[in-house]
């Protein structure tokens, strides 16, 4: 895999985010105006972008995906503050069906499947069990949405790493990421001053515990994405591609607000992640320059932030939770969720199999990380070989670093280190996480220069 390269004019890719562009202007301005009638026109647009944009290229289709993902949880909240509260996210079911639609490619039966979804085959069999399970205790919904939540990344990702040029998809993340964290990173910033009303109507309504009180000052902040996990994973992973695959001023500039954005966040998996991600980088020759310069500018950013009486004091807070160990409140109650699935009369050993009750729900128990989540809906045997599965396609990406050093092969080496620190914190299988983690996770370098099954077998045909 070379260096992400590519002329100037190009880099932005702002052509091809036209149609989700469009989409979404036209959900955020005219969606609260049509009520619930905007929720599933919503989901059908997103069908209609993906189809549209796979036709153009894979790389066009995956910066339209980045969009939606990114900016979908802002417009259902806008319609929700309109339409009433929406508990079953509909809006958000439209990106997941939109990384659905190219996988009709792997149905045609005459492409062969990259050796790099290996990995990922594994975890579709475990989430086919869980998904059974689910069926067999009556939750039909929560087994339809585990499935999609779980299935519908790796599809699309196994898609990409078989079709698609895995240079141009690189570049596609970065050029959308180039986008998007600017417009989410300004947010952010405005979210935590003054939360909008449509963020302190969801935040009431979901009864999301991770996101703070809906007050100034009080919200950890998740911008335009559906929670400070979700905001802070992408944030995390677009400034790690932007300093890497990118190492341009203006971009860098452009994306400045992301990182006192990311510390807002308070999410302080991401912050490892991002951190590890950045060591890693030190380790590489063509790559060791940037990420000093990536290390100075979070420096100089953060010591910015401290200067400013209202995020000084919250960051500061949070960042010495980072070395208080047993005295910290967050992992104490991660460290509980363990002794409870242990404690269950078979100790979880088949798994219960998905559930989407809201932890806001009394007695109810918190997820936390991939550990927990295979644990809990897949039970101990089935659970270790999924996540057994993770860390093997973890260890794939990083692995042909040790063969090149080129620039795009770093950057995936440390998005995968920065997943493996993620995983016992962190929920990488499902929904956005999930599209986020397989999508890259499987760009790994060929070791041979053979064109891409791409150039056999024309996609967009769907």
């Amino acid at each position: 895999m070379s260096a992400v390269t590519a002329p100037a004019g190009a880099k932005w890719g702002m052509p091809d985010l036209i149609p989700a562009a469009a989409l979404l202007g036209i959900a955020i301005t005219i969606g609260p105006s049509l009520g619930s009638l905007a929720r599933p026109l919503f989901v059908l647009g997103c069908i209609a972008v993906s189809w549209y944009s796979w036709r153009k290229s894979p790389a066009a289709h995956f910066r339209n995906v980045l969009l939606l993902f990114a900016f979908a949880p802002f417009a259902r909240r806008l319609v929700d503050v309109s339409a009433g509260f929406d508990g079953a996210s509909l809006m958000l079911v439209g990106p997941l069906l939109a990384i659905l639609v190219p996988g009709m490619e792997l149905l045609r039966g005459n492409v062969r499947m990259s050796k790099a979804v290996a990995p990922a085959v594994v975890v579709v069999l475990c989430v086919i069990y869980a998904t059974l399970l689910t069926i067999l205790h009556g939750g039909w919904s929560d087994a339809a949405s585990g499935a999609l939540k779980w299935l519908a990344p790796i599809i699309y990702a196994a898609t990409l790493a078989t079709l698609a040029d895995r240079d141009e998809l690189l570049e596609a993340a970065t050029s959308a990421f180039a986008i998007i964290l600017p417009l989410t990173g300004a947010y952010a910033i405005y979210q935590y001053i003054d939360p909008p009303e449509w963020d302190r109507f969801w935040m009431q309504y979901a009864t999301i515990l991770s996101a703070g009180q809906p007050v100034p000052y009080g919200v950890r902040s998740f911008s335009t994405l559906n929670g400070p996990a979700s905001y802070a994973t992408f944030t995390a992973t677009g400034l790690l591609l932007i300093f890497i695959c990118r190492f341009r001023l203006l971009p860098i500039l452009l994306a400045s607000p992301a990182l006192i954005g990311l510390m807002l966040s308070q999410y302080r998996t991401a912050w490892i992640a991002l951190a590890a991600g950045v060591l890693f980088c030190l380790l590489f020759r063509r790559t060791s320059l940037r990420a000093i310069f990536m290390i100075g500018a979070v420096v100089a950013l953060g010591l910015l932030a401290l200067t400013i009486s209202p995020f000084s004091e919250v960051i500061t807070e949070r960042l010495a939770t980072l070395g208080q160990g047993s005295n910290d409140g967050s992992a104490q109650e991660r460290l509980q969720q363990y002794v409870t699935l242990w404690a269950l009369p078979d100790s979880s050993v088949i798994g219960s199999g998905f559930s989407t009750v809201d932890v806001g729900t009394a007695g109810s128990m918190a997820v936390d990380g991939m550990i927990i989540a295979c644990w809990q809906a897949m039970g101990i045997p089935v659970g270790i070989l999924c996540l057994f599965s993770f860390v093997w396609a973890i260890c794939a990406a990083v692995a042909p670093t040790a063969r090149t050093d080129t620039i795009g092969a770093v950057a995936v080496g440390a998005f995968a280190i920065g997943a493996l620190f993620q995983l016992p914190l962190a929920i990488l299988g499902s929904g956005e996480l999930g599209f986020l983690f397989w999508s890259l996770i499987l760009l790994t370098p060929r070791r041979d220069e053979t064109p891409p099954a791409l150039k056999r077998s024309t996609p967009g045909k769907v």
